[in-house]
């Protein structure tokens, strides 16, 4: 079957955009950040790209066409590495400059050669920089978090060969001229486009697989982390510290201890299914609840990804129960007056000093147990998860 070359345009170009409009159409409903947006725009730079060449396949004047392709060919490579270093974390200034070099060096080799330059024009300089940010996103994807994931070595495969092909192109480019038999045979605008539609799809699979999978790989720290209401909250080693002065002088003065252990579930969960900024308010609604609830003298530090804990002095047992259940119900009222949020579960423990003594591991171990609902191992209050039937 013989395609010509508006034929073979189309068909790449369906491809380039269903898939396009898919992944950012995720994005969106997702309101995902990120690594999930510099994706989208590589998607959507690919779907630029594709009707820019549809337009200069279809009108031959259009020459301006060629520049913004083949700056949008380069923002799709680029985009996908400054995806993967987001996803990995790393700083991005001195990339994002690269990119924008590399786009605008594609743009302005076009420009450089006018109405003139034909289907090849600047053809040298987006090979080179295709292959630059193949090799360097490939690198990416086998680095830090990514590479903890298999999904990324599919993406860091595509990325590879890509880098491989456009360094080939180039060498054939210069050496044999775009016209030559072998060079339309092997590295031409046809092979080009069975490449182009092959590289979408895999592309689509693995930063749509990574993206739900983020959760998974990162655990909800980063969600935790930069919820951005932590005054108030201390480091879980400060908390440790702080902890067992309160309980050293609350000993010496024959005073009652309650360590209150406060954990939230299905916070991955939540963020796998409807966003990490849905995931956020969430993680900020229930963290500052805690500090608003807590007493005001209560030490309050963080208990991993999911957990809080506060110690301070109570009077009674029936204080301590009392001032749980306040935590508790404030809490869930909170979360249940977030618009459109999602209600996770959320738990409190609580241990006191007069049955469990004065050691701090064993209090919040105990807290922690009664949190989650397993059998309390001290007289702590039941019944305190008000989202428990």
């Amino acid at each position: 079957m013989n395609l010509d070359l508006l034929s073979l345009q189309v068909m790449t170009a369906l491809v380039v955009i269903v898939s396009g409009v898919i992944y950012i159409i995720g994005t969106v409903i997702r309101r995902d950040e990120g690594s999930s947006r510099l994706w989208s725009v590589a998607f959507l730079s690919g779907t630029v790209c594709v009707i820019a060449y549809l337009i200069w396949a279809a009108d031959r004047h259009a020459w301006w066409a060629i520049a913004v392709g083949n700056a949008t060919f380069v923002g799709v490579t680029g985009a996908l590495w400054l995806g993967c270093r987001a996803y990995n974390g790393r700083r991005m200034r001195w990339s994002a400059v690269l990119s924008v070099t590399g786009i605008v060096a594609a743009f302005v080799g076009v420009i450089a050669q006018g109405p003139d330059g034909g289907d090849w024009a600047g053809a040298v300089a987006m090979f080179l920089a295709l292959a630059v940010f193949g090799a360097v996103g490939c690198v990416e994807c086998l680095r830090g978090e990514l590479f903890a994931t298999r999904t990324a070595w599919a993406l860091a495969i595509v990325l590879g060969l890509q880098c491989v092909y456009f360094t080939v192109r180039t060498v054939g480019f210069v050496v044999w001229g775009p016209e030559s038999a072998v060079f339309q045979a092997w590295l031409g605008t046809i092979p080009m486009s069975f490449l182009v539609v092959t590289f979408t799809i895999v592309t689509l699979v693995a930063t749509s697989v990574l993206r739900a999978g983020r959760t998974q790989v990162r655990g909800v720290e980063a969600i935790v982390r930069n919820t951005g209401v932590d005054v108030g909250v201390m480091a879980f080693e400060s908390f440790t510290a702080a902890a067992r002065s309160v309980l050293t002088r609350a000993q010496w003065r024959h005073e009652l201890v309650a360590v209150f252990a406060v954990r939230i579930d299905d916070l991955d969960q939540i963020s796998t299914a409807f966003g990490s900024e849905v995931a956020r308010g969430v993680a900020e609604t229930w963290r500052s609840g805690v500090r608003r609830h807590a007493p005001a003298a209560a030490r309050i530090g963080q208990d991993g990804v999911n957990g809080l804990v506060a110690v301070t002095v109570v009077a009674t047992a029936a204080e301590a129960r009392t001032v749980a259940t306040r935590i508790a119900q404030g809490v869930f009222e909170e979360l249940r007056a977030v618009p459109g949020s999602v209600i996770p579960d959320v738990g409190v423990g609580l241990a006191l000093s007069d049955t469990l003594g004065s050691d701090l591991e064993t209090l919040m171990a105990a807290a922690r147990a009664d949190s989650a609902g397993r059998e309390p191992v001290a007289h702590a209050a039941d019944g305190l998860d008000p989202s428990r039937p």
